[in-house]
């Protein structure tokens, strides 16, 4: 969350940035009326505090020498009366302006196009487009041929967009996790962690997921708890209400997970196969670093998930996302997307974003500065390195055969026993 103090400060800047967000519904002006108001009643609270030490001054010299304090008591007690009262304005104040405060998305860095995702920018592409001599069939046509996804199964047992992986395709989904988690780990340095798939509430909303998008969770009936939309929850609240040393940062993590998204309000859209499902695997990759690197460590993250597609020879292309599609959270954010050939387009495997302060401050994480002692909020940031399941659809389409067989990229090879080709 931002700041009350850089709100009350930069007043434009935050107007600006609702506008370039198409978020104009937010008033910053009745928060900062709001803002004003509190602090009035905090004067006023703290002058009414002032007469009633005073006072109790007052009594215990009078009670010392054994004098009559009654008329100074009951003036006490009126002042005690009107400090209560003050004291639940300024608390009813306090939730009026928590929920104005946490429905303020970050500001994006100036860096990031302003517009709807029409002035997103594609920054760099990679690998080639591939060419057949046939024409190539989507995922779920192989899928069907080769008998390694079952959707009817998995709507059978569950419900719709949700996958049951069967066989050489369960094993393939099996080693790109592994093989991602070695690769960020041996070659990039991140720590492994493999949480719990179950967040409360209170993980939710620090890193920004509650309470905007809570229509989009899968939430427990008999306790509030979630189902995890990404690693990224349970990751970065590893570090909430924590006082970091600076020598320790930065703290790079990666974890594998399985993530749950309601997707509320998307249903017909991009649904069939595995482009729009309600479970996925996904390896993800979170940094808590200083202030002063964090847009470089953003780079260098995009870099990472690059490296995965790249070591998979799958051809993609990095977008920097407009302010109109960056997500609540973020300041900057890049999308890596996977040319897929069945389906004959790119898709979103990953999203790398930099919160800036925006996720510590809601989930309270600091770092001592090594030389002042000072203590500030840390950065934090994340991407996936990469999410599967449109990763699966890319690998499938890109690397099929004229028979439905379908190559097994060669950095995979070794996680998936030699096997190169799976065949109808």
């Amino acid at each position: 969350m931002l700041d009350i103090k850089f709100i009350r400060e930069n007043s434009n800047l935050v107007k600006e940035a609702l506008k370039n967000r198409n978020l104009l519904k937010i008033n910053v002006d009745e928060l900062l009326a709001l803002d004003e108001g509190r602090r009035k009643l905090l004067v006023e609270v703290e002058e009414l505090k002032a007469q009633r030490n005073k006072a109790n001054d007052e009594i215990s010299i009078l009670m010392k020498e054994k004098k009559n304090a009654k008329e100074v008591i009951e003036r006490m007690k009126s002042v005690s009366q009107k400090i209560g009262e003050l004291d639940n304005k300024v608390g009813e104040i306090d939730e009026k302006m928590a929920s104005f405060m946490y429905s303020i998305p970050n500001i994006p860095d100036k860096s990031v196009p302003v517009g709807s995702p029409q002035a997103n920018k594609i920054v760099r592409s990679w690998g080639n487009i591939p060419k057949f001599n046939f024409t190539p069939r989507t995922h779920i046509e192989l899928s069907e041929i080769l008998d390694i996804i079952c959707f009817g199964i998995a709507a059978k047992i569950t419900g719709s967009n949700f996958v049951l992986f069967k066989g050489a395709g369960a094993r393939l989904e099996r080693a790109l996790i592994n093989f991602m988690l070695d690769m960020h780990t041996k070659k990039h340095g991140y720590t492994e962690i493999f949480p719990p798939f179950l967040v409360n509430r209170r993980s939710m909303t620090g890193t920004g997921q509650l309470p905007k998008l809570e229509e989009d969770m899968y939430k427990l009936k008999d306790d509030d708890l979630f189902l995890i939309p990404t690693a990224e929850v349970p990751v970065t609240n590893m570090l909430s209400g924590e006082v970091l040393d600076e020598d320790k940062l930065p703290i790079r993590y990666t974890a594998y997970t399985a993530c749950f998204r309601r997707e509320a309000g998307s249903y017909g859209k991009d649904t069939k196969g595995l482009i729009r499902v309600h479970q996925f695997d996904k390896v993800e990759m979170v940094k808590f670093v200083r202030p002063k690197t964090s847009f470089d460590e953003l780079e260098s993250l995009v870099k990472d998930a690059e490296d995965v597609l790249q070591a998979l020879e799958l051809p993609y292309r990095v977008v920097l996302l407009a302010t109109g599609d960056i997500s609540f959270s973020a300041a900057k954010c890049y999308d890596i997307e996977l040319f897929a050939a069945g389906v004959n387009s790119y898709l979103e495997v990953s999203s790398c974003s930099c919160f800036t302060d925006f996720q510590a401050r809601r989930a309270n994480i600091r770092y001592r500065q090594k030389e002042s002692k000072k203590m500030s909020y840390i950065h934090t940031l994340n991407g996936s390195g990469v999410a599967l399941a449109r990763l699966v659809v890319a690998i499938l389409e890109n690397y099929q055969n004229a028979d439905g067989s379908v190559r097994i990229p060669k950095a995979l090879v070794p996680y998936m026993d030699g096997k190169e080709v799976i065949k109808p």
